[in-house]
């Protein structure tokens, strides 16, 4: 039976630890870079089939997006929005659009965004922008 040392257990958990850091820094590093034009690009791909982008227009499936950031959650008039995202009080600033918007369910359980998350983090990046832009 082979017995492993506790350093060695050490230098493994470190540097486990640090890839994941480095992971997540390269995440936040790749938000931090989004590019407002290409996120339209992903917006439509991905968005605009459910919610609307323009000033005045009315909800889709999903409320419209123009203006969200820096919205409380649950606000936009006339959209009947699930109970979870009504309990949610949520302000939509860019930190917490990235983490809903890897997976809208783990961060608001129970909405009825049925978006599963953006897979690719510059996506997610690039649609924050394209959010951020929408004044």
């Amino acid at each position: 039976m082979t017995r492993i040392s506790t350093s060695a257990v050490r230098v493994v958990t470190a540097s486990i630890a640090a890839a994941g850091f480095v992971l997540a820094a390269q995440a936040a590093q790749a938000a931090a870079a989004g590019n407002a034009k290409n996120g339209e690009a992903v917006f439509m791909d991905n968005c605009g089939v459910c919610h609307s982008n323009t000033k005045g227009a009315a909800a889709k499936i999903g409320p419209n997006l123009f203006a969200v950031v820096g919205r409380k959650s649950a606000t936009f008039p006339n959209y009947m929005y699930s109970p979870a995202m009504m309990k949610a009080n949520l302000t939509w600033d860019v930190p917490t659009l990235q983490v809903y918007l890897m997976g809208p369910q783990k961060k608001v359980p129970g909405t009825k965004m049925g978006f599963p998350g953006f897979s690719d983090p510059q996506d997610e990046a690039d649609v924050i922008a394209y959010l951020v832009s929408l004044k």
